[in-house]
Parts: structure tokens; C-alpha cells; sequence
């Protein structure tokens, strides 16, 4: 499952991201292998919210295509 499949609420954990490049990028906002985050809505063909404790980060469709998660 990709991050751009979870739903508002979901908890889930990332599995991998496969352009490493981006990979090198999310790491410094805490998105990682192995964090547990959690989905804070969809804009209606726009970016999915992602909740990382206090701080949400919008990501664009295309990228969380990228992402590998595993809802928890």
C-alpha cells in the first residue's frame, strides 16, 4: 500500500520510499523507514496531511506514491 491509499485517521508505518533523493529529504522532517505517523486528512485531489507528533506535512500526490507504508 502507498501513503497516497491511507485514509483520515489512519495510523501507519513507512515501509520504504523508493526515489532516494526524496528519501534524503524526508529525513529531516522526521519521515523515515520505520516512523510511525499518522494520515491527518486528504484534500480532494491535492495532498494527503501527514501528522509526525505536533507537526503536519503536506505531501503532494505524486510523491506519496513514493512511499511504502503499512497501516497499523
Amino acid at each position: 500500500m502507498t501513503l497516497d491509499q491511507a485514509c483520515s485517521g489512519q495510523k501507519f508505518r513507512i515501509l520504504s520510499i523508493s526515489d532516494p533523493t526524496i528519501s534524503n529529504q524526508a529525513i529531516r522532517l522526521g519521515i523515515c523507514k520505520g516512523a510511525e505517523l499518522t494520515c491527518a486528512g486528504k484534500l480532494p485531489g491535492g495532498p494527503i496531511i501527514i501528522q509526525n507528533k505536533m507537526q503536519e506535512i503536506a505531501i503532494g500526490r505524486r510523491l506519496a506514491r513514493k512511499i511504502a507504508i503499512q497501516v497499523m
